[in-house]
C-alpha cells in the first residue's frame, strides 16, 4: 500500500465511537457466538475434543472472506490458520494470535454454566480466551460492515495448547512472527481494570534429580548419603535466587523422595517454577540453577530444563505500539493502562520478533477459576480497539533494535 493509499484509507476510516456504536448493535450476536463456542468445551488435555470449536472458529471466518487452514499436531488438537482471501502474495502482514484451549476439564459446563446477568458473562473459558477468539471475528467483521481493508492484512493464528505452553504451536508462531509487521493477542486484560499486558515475566521450568545411598537408618546410618538431606541444601539455595527487586521469583513447587522412614533416602527430586522480568536474569538464574553443586557427600544431581518462554520485554518497537493503542483509546473516552503480568502466552514469544501489544481481550477475572466472567460492554469496547489498531498505518512500530 503506497503513503497515498494509506492517506486515502486513513480518511476514509470511522471513528471509534462509530465503530463501537455498530458493534454495541451487535451485541446479541457477539453473545451468540461466544455461547456456541464455549458450549464446546475444549481442554488443552484432549486434544479429540478441540475440533469442534476449531471448526466453529473456521466457518465464521470463512463466511467473513477468510481462507483457513488446519494445522495438525502430533499431541495437540490442532491449530488453526486464516487469512484473507484475496491477499495479495507478498502483502505485508499483522498478526492475530488467540487460543482455543482452556484449563476446564469435559463437564465443567455442568457446575460453570454460561450465563448471561446483565453486563457479565459467566462460563469456562469466556474471560480465558473464548471471549479473545470472539473480539477477532467481530472487530474483522466491523472493519468488513464498514467496507474499509486494513493497510496491513490480517492473518489469524489460534491454537490448542496454549494453556500447557504451546510446545508444538510456538514453531509456528515463530514463523508468522518472522514476517509480521506486528502482532495483537487477544489474551484476557490484567486485572478487572482492563490493563494492557506490555510486559510478561519469562517462565522455566526446571526439574532436580538427587541420588545418594541407601542404609538401614537404625543399623547402618553412616553407610548411607541421603538425598533428602541434599534435597533441603537444594531448596534453600533455590529460594535463596528469589529478587523482589528484581522480579525474579523462583518456587519449588513439588518434592518427592525417600522409600521408607527407616532407610536412608537414596533418591529425592524437585520440580521449579522460575519467572523472570528480562532475558538478562533468565541467563543469570539458569546459570545458578544448573551450576548447583551436592553439598552431602555420597549424593550427586541431576538438573534439567531451561526458560521455556522468554520474557516480553518493553522494547522500543512495543512501546512504539502501545503508543498507538493509548492515543487510540481517546476515541472511546477509554481510560487505558498498562501493566505488568506474572503468567507467560504466546505474546512473550512473537515480542522477540515483532511488535507486540498483549492482553487486548476480555476485561472481566477469574481465568482458570471457578468465578471466570466477562463485562460485555467493555470486552465490546476493546473489540473497537482493536478495530482501530487494525487500521492504524503500518511502519510507525517498525524497529529493529529489540
Amino acid at each position: 500500500m503506497t503513503a497515498a493509499e494509506v492517506q486515502l484509507a486513513a480518511d476514509k476510516r470511522p471513528g471509534g465511537r462509530e465503530i463501537l456504536d455498530h458493534l454495541q448493535s451487535r451485541k446479541d450476536e457477539f453473545v451468540a457466538f461466544l455461547e456456541k463456542l464455549t458450549r464446546v468445551e475444549s481442554p488443552s488435555l484432549v486434544p479429540e475434543s478441540q475440533a469442534p470449536a476449531r471448526a466453529i472458529i473456521a466457518d465464521r471466518l470463512e463466511a467473513g472472506g477468510f481462507r483457513t487452514r488446519r494445522l495438525s499436531g502430533k499431541r495437540n488438537g490442532g491449530n488453526l490458520f486464516a487469512r484473507p482471501d484475496k491477499r495479495p502474495r507478498g502483502a505485508p502482514v499483522q498478526l492475530l494470535i488467540g487460543h482455543y484451549d482452556t484449563v476446564w476439564p469435559l463437564g465443567t459446563l455442568k457446575e460453570m454454566p454460561f450465563e448471561v446477568d446483565g453486563n457479565t458473562v459467566r462460563g469456562p473459558g469466556v474471560y480465558d480466551m473464548k471471549g479473545g477468539i470472539t473480539q477477532i471475528v467481530f472487530a474483522l467483521e466491523a472493519l468488513s460492515h464498514f467496507g474499509i481493508s486494513p493497510p496491513l492484512a490480517p492473518v489469524i493464528y489460534a491454537n490448542s495448547d496454549e494453556e500447557i505452553g504451546s510446545r508444538e504451536s510456538t514453531r509456528h508462531i515463530r514463523q508468522l512472527a518472522r514476517c509480521a509487521r506486528r502482532a495483537f493477542v487477544l489474551e484476557p486484560s490484567l486485572g478487572r481494570e482492563g490493563r494492557l499486558k506490555t510486559a510478561r515475566k519469562g517462565v522455566g521450568r526446571f526439574t532436580v534429580t538427587i541420588r545418594g545411598q541407601a542404609a538401614h537408618a537404625g543399623l547402618d546410618p553412616d553407610k548411607g548419603a541421603s538425598a533428602i538431606l541434599e534435597l533441603s541444601h537444594v531448596v534453600q539455595a533455590l529460594f535463596a535466587l528469589n529478587d523482589a527487586e528484581r522480579g525474579v521469583t523462583v518456587n519449588v513447587g513439588m518434592i518427592e523422595g525417600g522409600l521408607r522412614p527407616n532407610v536412608v533416602a537414596p533418591q529425592s527430586g524437585a520440580v521449579v517454577d522460575v519467572r523472570v522480568r528480562t532475558r538478562d536474569d533468565a541467563e543469570s538464574v539458569t546459570k545458578a540453577i544448573h551450576g548447583l553443586k551436592p553439598v552431602v557427600p555420597g549424593t550427586s544431581l541431576e538438573i534439567e530444563g531451561a526458560i521455556g518462554r522468554p520474557a516480553l520485554e518493553p522494547t522500543p518497537r512495543n512501546r512504539a505500539l502501545w503508543r498507538i493503542a493509548k492515543e487510540l483509546s481517546s476515541e472511546l473516552d477509554l481510560d487505558l493502562q498498562e501493566g505488568l503480568a506474572g503468567g507467560g502466552s504466546d505474546g512473550n514469544t512473537t515480542s522477540l520478533y515483532t511488535a507486540t501489544l498483549d492482553g487486548l481481550g476480555p476485561v472481566g477475572d477469574g481465568a482458570h477459576a471457578p468465578h471466570e466472567f466477562l463485562y460485555l460492554d467493555e470486552t465490546l469496547q476493546r473489540t473497537a480497539l482493536l478495530a482501530l489498531l487494525l487500521l492504524a498505518p503500518p511502519g510507525e512500530t517498525k524497529e529493529t533494535h529489540a
